[in-house]
């Protein structure tokens, strides 16, 4: 019974790991982009953009890093939309990132008829890392089922979280990105281009869920469907708000949100746990990050409790030099 447990539990820790990997990857990539004070609700639509890239292009050249920089290269042009609409027409952020979500659903529906019948398709490389298994004691039962053997994107997101915290926290430019997410005019008083600075991190966050995307298709589950996010970018959304804007946090959330995805299917062969295969109980855990999602939602509408949680003061809110309190 004892070994049972602590089996099931690493498995749902590594299921954790590996399918919240595109989430984390999505999760930081809106992060940057609301740091920058721009609201991007097409997470949904840019990763499916960049999962059906980085499918076709891993197909076509037999080289899946090929179609990563693809489905990073798709999720990014997807995002500049978003972009030409909240920055420089300075329209509402919400209705343009709902518009976007429909317009990568549209275009990869379409787009990606030729590729859903193939099962076939070059994948990202797995990782092993031999030395977990001789770790004394928890080497061979949790070490080695959770690190040893792993696709290389969940290691790349283990190296993103501290390299994107740095970025914003400890360098100039990431001062910058700060600057005209909380006070635009203020940065802008001292020569910094807020229009650019927004577009480049639109571009970089719309990248980030292009990764996403790809690394759904080609190393979660490797291959393609349609609508094959199924809410996940909305998910990434809510976790920026559980995250507080900060990285580290998002780390966390994105974990245990891609443990909660798993652990209706891993409960089906439970047998020892009451209950654990009924049905009904997958129904109602399949419901909770998506409920989780429009709490999040709900809360971050109210601007005192944004502010509260910690989102930039002019997330949200066009920028118009010369505007009294921008």
């Amino acid at each position: 019974m004892e070994l049972a447990s602590l089996v099931f539990i690493v498995n749902i820790i590594g299921a954790g790991l590996r399918t919240g990997t595109p989430l984390l990857f999505a999760t930081l990539g809106e992060i940057i982009t609301e740091r920058s004070g721009v609201l991007n609700l097409g997470v949904e639509g840019m990763m499916l953009a960049g999962a059906l890239a980085g499918f076709a292009v891993s197909y076509g050249t037999g080289n899946p890093w090929f179609g990563v920089m693809a489905g990073m290269l798709a999720g990014g042009t997807l995002s500049l939309l978003n972009g030409l609409v909240a920055i420089t027409l300075r329209g509402d952020q919400v209705v343009s990132g709902l518009a976007l979500t429909f317009v990568g659903r549209g275009l990869t529906s379409v787009l990606g008829v030729a590729y859903v019948q193939i099962r076939e398709v070059p994948r990202l490389p797995t990782v092993r890392l031999p030395f977990m298994y001789d770790v004394p004691l928890i080497g061979p039962n949790i070490l080695w089922p959770l690190f040893g053997e792993q696709n290389i994107v969940l290691y790349l997101g283990f190296l993103l979280v501290p390299a994107v915290w740095f970025w914003v926290e400890r360098t100039r430019p990431g001062l910058h990105l700060r600057a005209v997410g909380e006070k635009p005019a203020a940065a802008d008083a001292v020569g910094i281009n807020v229009a650019a600075q927004r577009y480049l991190y639109v571009f970089v966050g719309g990248a980030f869920a292009g990764l996403a995307g790809a690394s759904l298709s080609l190393a979660i589950t490797p291959l393609w469907i349609d609508d094959m996010t199924a809410g996940q970018g909305w998910i990434a959304v809510g976790l920026v708000i559980f995250a507080g804007w900060n990285p580290w946090r998002a780390v966390l959330g994105a974990y245990i949100f891609g443990a909660l995805r798993r652990l209706p299917l891993d409960l089906q062969a439970v047998g020892w746990l009451p209950f654990a295969s009924n049905p009904i109980l997958g129904v109602w855990l399949e419901m909770i990050p998506y409920l989780f999602t429009i709490v999040a939602l709900i809360f971050s509408s109210r601007e005192a409790i944004r502010k509260r949680l910690g989102a930039p003061a002019a997330l949200g809110i066009p920028y118009i030099r010369g505007e009294r309190g921008a």
